[in-house]
């Protein structure tokens, strides 16, 4: 194996992951047994992760499933989504359904920024090219960098969402300058996120059906501003 042109291409080889795996398996099987379920199911996810970059989708999917379930019991928002992000990546029956619940979580709890304009990215990768719903998730990435982004990142982050807004629009009406874009935000009424959050709410509750993971009433009583 050409090590070099795997460095080079800026992936990892697949016996560098191998390693990796390795390392983050013995890590966990060396954890005291007073290491909290918190710092366990961090390195079981860093484990999925690593499944997933060696295309072991099904082991990826059942360790990230498990310990999703441990972080929503933790109330462990950030962890969680990440478990969602690689149950999504890991294309298993259910794959759309876990993005969806990440989304929800991600929008809902005051996680990190750039993880929520990911998680939102792949709904708009999943959105056909002439619907709306990628405008809503394109904005509400926008949001949602202008509302959390730390201030290092927030210029990089913007530019991100605002970039990925005039990619959705340019597929959606074919827009090709700011004034056509500010014609095409008002159309759809984007401006309001009391307008298009719960368009975006209406979309997760299609995306994941009747398969929800947890009580959403029970989440939102534990939101910050609840």
């Amino acid at each position: 194996m050409n090590t070099d042109i795997d460095k080079t291409l800026g992936q990892p080889s697949p016996q560098t992951l191998e390693d990796q795996l390795k390392l983050f398996q013995q890590h966990l099987a060396e954890l005291p047994e007073s290491a909290s379920e918190l710092d366990k199911n961090r390195i079981i996810l860093d484990i999925a992760e690593t499944h997933l970059a060696l295309e072991h989708k099904e082991e990826a999917w059942k360790l990230a499933r498990a310990a999703f379930n441990v972080f929503l019991q933790l109330e462990a928002w950030q962890e969680a989504v990440e478990a969602c992000n690689v149950l999504y990546q890991a294309d298993q029956p259910a794959s759309i359904s876990a993005l969806g619940q990440g989304v929800w979580l991600a929008v809902s709890f005051p996680i990190a920024a750039d993880t929520s304009v990911a998680m939102l990215t792949h709904i708009v990768d999943e959105t056909p090219n002439d619907s709306d719903g990628a405008g809503v998730a394109a904005m509400a990435a926008c949001y949602i960098t202008d509302l959390r982004a730390e201030d290092d990142r927030h210029e990089s982050l913007s530019f991100l969402a605002r970039n990925l807004l005039g990619q959705v629009a340019h597929r959606h009406s074919n827009i090709n300058s700011q004034e056509q874009l500010d014609i095409w935000i008002d159309k759809l009424e984007l401006r309001d996120p009391q307008v298009f959050l719960p368009r975006l709410s209406m979309m997760l509750n299609i995306m994941v059906g009747e398969e929800w993971w947890f009580d959403r009433e029970e989440l939102r009583q534990k939101m910050p501003d609840a």
